[in-house]
């Protein structure tokens, strides 16, 4: 999983490539683990209790708009 992550925040600068900083990966790893649990989250409460969480759903939106950001931002 890591070579992808790596690969994908990897900035290209006059044909030299720049790799990223260690911990922006981990971070990185850790948001988009948490998106999953998060997910994972939703999906037994609404088949366990049958009604939609909004604040899950809030947090799912945020962290993955806070990965799409990031990679986003380090392309630029």
């Amino acid at each position: 999983m890591a070579d992808w992550i790596k690969k994908a925040l990897t900035r290209r600068v006059r044909n030299r490539e720049i790799p990223p900083d260690p911990r922006l990966v981990i971070g990185v790893k850790f948001a988009i683990a948490m998106t999953l649990c998060l997910s994972a989250l939703e999906i037994a409460h609404m088949a366990f209790l049958g009604s939609w969480n909004s604040e899950i759903f809030a947090a799912i939106t945020g962290l993955t708009g806070t990965i799409s950001g990031i990679l986003i931002a380090q392309k630029t």
